[in-house]
């Protein structure tokens, strides 16, 4: 064998004896879809503002690590520090289990337009559906086009300066939505852990549900997995927006054109549970001005288009059917001809993996096509808090055993 021979095979013994490093298993608690908002009056950039994001975790763990994104940005972000903290009351943290978060080791960043980032992880105990505050710096730069949760349903704060570390919030000012901050992981206990993702339109988002009180369907959905000791490991993640449609962009990208940002990318994602359609169907079949036309057969087929997306990846995907909306503003027969026929499909497909039935939870047993008095939030379509409650509940939790 000549010399180099000889240097190549030792060479390649070696790396191939070089013992594995294990990689740590992350598991997506809580997340939110971004979507674009123009900075037309100034809200973002002018002024360095720190924002102290309130989120409501779905599970546990011993470390923890950030999402933040401008993947709707049209220029650069910088975020020149950030936080994070169990949240006590209000604006409040827990100063003594607060931790700066870095970046590649720096304490600032800048994300490119289109682009998001994670943070280091930090030790740091969460404890299973708990208030964790996320707080960054944002210092006065060009902003056009901000990336942002626009319906959190959830109190969050703003205030003048650099303040991540603070206790408490100098004159804060309350936002109801959720800007550059996208996502929270924690590392896992257990190769067992993964998430759910609810992947919808205003129905998961949690319109008309209580604010403050964690009350939409995910949540239900979540303490019932921490109640049961087999099934603590699942994470469950909202990524629901408000009008949001199957086909066509309106409230945000289409479904089809958001699911890898909103599902794939997920860290950990094992399951989906899939509610769209409905925003389809009422538009297309608005009595006084119908547009974006479409039929259930396109419908049908978008929705598997997202089940076969799903299966590539090795998620298993659930089908939940549309809760009734006759009595709504852009309800009608041909409207409601569509829904019956999506949710058949949903009940029988074999592209699925299994399915929830939301509108069983919500209908009136007498009057199937309309909202049980006990559900219905008053405007025919969505659910107030004791639908959401039932639509939680219905959940077969053995879904999340295969």
């Amino acid at each position: 064998m000549k010399p180099a021979t000889r240097l190549l095979s030792f060479g390649l013994a070696f790396l191939i004896t070089l013992p594995a490093i294990a990689a740590e298993h992350w598991v997506g608690t809580w997340a939110t879809s971004p979507m674009a908002y123009a900075n037309n009056d100034g809200k973002y950039g002018t002024a360095e503002t720190t924002y102290r994001e309130i989120t409501h975790i779905s599970i546990g763990g011993d470390a923890a690590r950030i999402i933040l994104t401008n993947e709707f940005g049209t220029e650069s972000l910088t975020i020149s520090s950030a936080s994070i903290a169990p949240r006590t009351t209000g604006s409040e943290i827990d100063p003594a289990a607060a931790r700066p978060l870095t970046f590649g080791g720096s304490t600032s960043i800048t994300i490119p337009a289109g682009a998001l980032a994670v943070s280091d992880p930090v030790a740091l105990k969460l404890a299973p559906l708990s208030d964790v505050a996320v707080s960054f710096v944002v210092p006065e730069q060009a902003i056009h086009q901000a990336t942002a949760h626009g319906f959190a349903d959830t109190t969050s704060y703003t205030a003048a300066g650099s303040l991540a570390g603070a206790k408490s919030l100098t004159s804060p000012t309350e936002i109801t939505n959720w800007p550059f901050l996208k996502g929270i992981d924690v590392r896992a206990n257990n190769d067992d852990a993964a998430a759910i993702v609810a992947f919808g339109d205003s129905i998961t988002d949690g319109a008309h549900s209580t604010k403050d009180a964690n009350k939409r369907w995910p949540d239900v959905l979540a303490q019932r997995l921490q109640a049961d000791k087999k099934l603590r490991n699942l994470g469950v993640l909202n990524e629901g927006i408000g009008g949001n449609r199957v086909l066509h962009d309106n409230a945000g990208p289409s479904a089809l054109a958001r699911f890898d940002r909103d599902v794939l990318a997920q860290a950990g994602v094992k399951y989906l549970v899939i509610m769209e359609s409905i925003n389809d169907i009422g538009h297309a079949q608005d009595p006084v001005k119908p547009y974006d036309v479409v039929t259930a057969d396109d419908l049908i087929q978008g929705l598997s288009q997202l089940a076969t997306r799903a299966h590539t990846h090795g998620i298993k995907v659930f089908g939940a059917t549309l809760t009734p909306y006759v009595g709504a503003k852009y309800a009608s027969p041909a409207g409601e001809q569509m829904r019956q026929a999506v949710n058949k499909w949903i009940r029988t497909s074999p592209l699925l993996d299994g399915f929830v039935d939301f509108e069983k939870a919500t209908q009136d047993m007498n009057n199937p096509a309309v909202f049980s008095l006990l559900s219905d939030s008053g405007d025919h379509l969505h659910p107030g808090d004791a639908g959401y409650k039932s639509m939680g509940d219905s959940i077969d939790l053995k879904l999340f055993t295969k």
